[in-house]
């Protein structure tokens, strides 16, 4: 039922008891009024003109308070009538009071959190298609406006500012120790080691007339050109034989090579220059215009691919969000690590910006009850209470009917009249 379609049903509804409850009271004065006309009224007349006398009485002293809490009676200036209007303010304050003191209490928050589990019933939610559909349909319509936010300088300069502030408190040494290990640990640096020997000799080879002219250069004037060649061709041929020899897995060097691998590990966890030289080039390259620009441009496309995505309306950038929805759910229902963790950020959310703003929620309250136009507080009160108010009505004139009954019997019974 929309919002106004149930203020139309709860008004018809206080209208109708409103009637009965009127009726009531136009009731026991109609048979009040009507035994004064018989002229020798008997016990049974008696006892029904108390019983309407007193169902009158009681049923004007409740009509009188029931329209007292929310207006003048007949519009007369009666003391502590209207009671609601008059007192909106502190109304409005005792309920704001209330709400901060019990609803917001940290233990009742924090009690109702955990005893609720948040995280499994929304991983239950979402991993219904259906509801997983609908997040997405959101998200996406919302999408636009929120990748557009970071178009401003200012917003990306601050993620940009930001990540390089994470970058900075980043230790580069655990790291390049670990890729070293595992680089070790695969044999890659032997493997390195062969592909920069066959480099060497394929530069050896390719620059084989370079290496004799530099040789004849060197040589003296008076030494014969065919002794320097066969010179340079003797240097060529031992260079080349001694990177093929480098080449077996057992050479000596490679063993060198190995120990040098492992010395240059044990200096990066121990050398303070090096970790300072480390962070010098890590500071260097962030603070880089290259970089700067590299970054922003990374998020400058990231965010148009986003953006088109979106705005094409592409039935499978949906499809894939609807299932990292219903993934996310599946994961929240059966991990129960996941949920603890989601749960303590739930906590830690409502720690930190809601229950130390609890007064002034309670304040907000008060200001919104202050703000509101009175008629208009009168009417919404009534409508939620007036069913049970007219209620209060109708009880009051049966039960008085049903007590000047009662003191009638019992007054004729001790009095004999």
């Amino acid at each position: 039922m929309t919002p106004a379609h149930e203020d139309i049903h709860q008004r018809r509804v206080l209208r109708r008891h409103r009637r009965v409850a009127t009726a009531s009271l136009v009731g026991a004065g109609a048979v009040y009024f009507a035994t004064h006309f018989v002229e020798t009224p008997g016990y049974w007349m008696l006892l029904v003109r108390s019983g309407a006398e007193a169902g009158l009485i009681g049923g004007v002293a409740d009509w009188f308070a029931v329209t007292a809490l929310f207006r003048r009676p007949l519009g007369l200036p009666i003391p502590h009538t209207a009671i609601v209007p008059r007192n909106k303010e502190r109304l409005g304050r005792g309920l704001g009071r209330f709400v901060s003191r019990n609803f917001l209490d940290q233990d009742v928050v924090l009690a109702r959190l955990h005893g609720a589990e948040p995280s499994l019933h929304l991983g239950h939610w979402l991993a219904q298609p259906h509801n997983a559909d609908l997040v997405a349909g959101r998200l996406l319509v919302l999408a636009p406006d929120m990748i557009n936010a970071f178009q401003d300088q200012e917003v990306r300069g601050f993620y940009r500012d930001a990540l390089a502030s994470h970058v900075r408190r980043l230790d580069l040494v655990p790291v390049i120790e670990r890729l070293l290990q595992l680089f070790m640990d695969s044999r890659d640096h032997q493997r390195l080691f062969d592909r920069s020997l066959l480099l060497a000799r394929d530069v050896l080879i390719r620059n084989r007339e370079m290496i004799r002219g530099q040789v004849g250069a060197r040589s003296r004037w008076w030494v014969p050109r065919r002794f320097d060649r066969r010179l340079a061709d003797a240097i060529i041929a031992g260079v080349e034989e001694w990177l093929g020899e480098l080449a077996q897995h057992d050479h000596p060097v490679r063993q060198d090579f190995d120990r040098a691998v492992h010395d240059l590990i044990g200096q990066l966890r121990a050398s303070a220059t090096v970790r300072a030289r480390l962070d010098g080039i890590r500071d260097q390259i962030l603070a880089s215009d290259e970089l700067q620009g590299l970054i922003e441009q990374l998020w400058e496309d990231l965010r148009q691919a986003l953006l088109d995505g979106v705005n094409a309306g592409d039935a499978g950038f949906r499809a894939s969000l609807v299932a990292s929805l219903q993934r996310f759910g599946y994961t929240l229902e059966t991990d129960p690590g996941a949920r603890a963790r989601l749960d303590e950020r739930l906590e830690s959310l409502l720690r930190e910006l809601v229950l130390p703003f609890r007064d002034s929620i309670g304040t907000f309250i008060a200001d919104v009850v202050r703000e509101w136009p009175t008629d208009s507080l009168v009417d919404r009160l009534e409508l939620a209470v007036g069913r049970d108010l007219q209620f209060i009505r109708i009880n009051g004139t049966l039960v008085g009917a049903l007590v000047g009954m009662v003191l009638f019997v019992v007054t004729v019974a001790v009095f004999g009249h």
